[in-house]
């Protein structure tokens, strides 16, 4: 597999997705969520939840899939090895999350159907989230729509702020993200193959007739569904789809749409100069995700949770 020393994610972004961020971040309220999320959310609880209930993967936990999680972080670049998990749940799922201490979740559901190969293009694609930094927005889109949703106004401030608009940002955004990730997994795994092969079973496959799928025919699936575009209200209804027509606003492109914009990167000359080593490097050669030591963890959670205290204390005054 190629390596890609001193590697900055700016080499393999989408512009879609620096665009979606960027068009983010100048929303009304942004500002306000970010210093907010800040404040009252922290990584820490998720840590610990993890820790009580899933398995760390690790030299004599899932040996298989450690050694292979540990050849990705090597592929990317990243300085600091993040957390692995596995969850027990059906659901076909991965997710990377966490700033200080970035960590990936795989579920079971998922580990049962891919062969090695595609498991490798997940664990590319979560490592590809953490590169870019993905994770820490990522977690402010979620917070901020739950609490708005669940308790309106008493969301520390934020019921004024969290606007549709801004909701419909962190969506846009979050599904632009993907393709930066999907690069990341092409760059790892040289081979477009497999990342293809992983996008046909998310999106629909089974392990007991595996044998029965054909990703060229799931290709051009993916070429007849770029070909609605030629009727200009099949666009309204795919941006329909994406936004809650259906009871809910999508954080991931459809897979098929996905392996258009990777196909369409396979054979750029943007590729194929990283490919050649001729890529754009980090100032410090890496990304640094190394946690910090556990008497700063301590101390910075001990004043965490009496900030929130604090905060606790004046709602319940004022009811």
């Amino acid at each position: 597999m190629p390596t890609y020393p001193g590697i900055s994610s700016e080499a393999f972004r989408h512009p879609l997705d620096s665009q979606a961020e960027q068009a983010l971040r100048s929303l009304p309220g942004f500002d306000l969520i970010a210093r907010k999320f800040v404040e009252f959310v922290y990584e820490r609880p998720q840590l610990v939840y993890l820790m009580g209930n899933s398995i760390q993967v690790g030299p004599r936990q899932y040996s298989t899939i450690y050694q292979i999680f540990r050849e990705c972080v090597r592929d990317l670049d990243i300085s600091g090895e993040p957390g692995l998990f596995i969850a027990q749940n059906a659901q076909v799922n991965s997710y990377a999350l966490g700033q200080e201490h970035p960590y990936i979740v795989v579920n079971t559901g998922l580990l049962d159907l891919l062969n090695e190969a595609e498991l490798r293009t997940v664990l590319a694609h979560e490592l590809g989230h953490i590169k870019c930094g993905h994770t820490i927005l990522i977690q402010m889109a979620v917070w901020a729509m739950n609490a708005a949703e669940a308790i309106g106004e008493l969301t520390f401030g934020l019921g004024n702020f969290v606007s549709q608009a801004l909701i419909y940002a962190f969506f846009e955004w979050r599904r632009k993200a993907e393709l930066s990730a999907d690069r990341a997994a092409l760059l790892v795994m040289d081979d477009l193959n497999p990342v293809m092969s992983s996008m046909m079973k998310l999106s629909g496959g089974s392990h007991k007739y595996a044998h029965e799928c054909s990703l060229q025919e799931f290709i051009q699936q993916s070429e007849k569904y770029q070909a609605l575009d030629d009727d200009g209200l099949n666009q309204v209804y795919k941006f329909l789809l994406y936004n809650g027509a259906q009871g809910m606003m999508l954080s991931h492109p459809f897979p098929v749409e996905r392996l258009h914009y990777l196909r369409s990167w396979a054979v750029s000359e943007e590729y194929q100069q990283i490919k050649k080593g001729n890529y754009q490097r980090s100032a410090d050669g890496s990304v640094n995700v190394t946690p910090e030591t556990p008497d700063q963890e301590a101390e910075k959670l001990r004043k965490e949770i009496e900030k929130l205290q604090t905060e606790i204390n004046k709602m319940r005054k004022s009811d």
